[in-house]
């Protein structure tokens, strides 16, 4: 029972060995997104600096009511029957 245990404990220090990776690092690879945003001058979307939101507030509550609590389906549509084609709708 022991050496189940040892076994058992043993084989979480030998999982990252057996992964084989070919790099250092997970991150690796990543090295000409890096440099080429480290060297753009404003990397940032030019709308993001607009802190005027537009929308309205009601509207957005109407909203966020309309997720919490949804309105009803609405009822199925009435089964019309053909007797004898007569042609008469209960």
């Amino acid at each position: 029972m022991i050496l189940i245990l040892c076994a058992g404990a043993l084989t979480g220090c030998a999982a990252d060995y057996l992964n084989h990776y070919d790099t250092v690092t997970l991150a690796a690879g990543d090295t000409q997104k890096y440099n080429s945003m480290l060297q753009t001058v404003d990397p940032l979307n030019p709308n993001s600096r607009n802190t005027h939101i537009e929308g309205d507030g009601t509207r957005a509550a109407l909203v966020a009511h309309n997720y919490k609590f949804p309105p009803p389906p609405p009822p199925p549509p009435a089964i019309t029957v053909n007797v004898g084609g007569s042609g008469v709708t209960p």
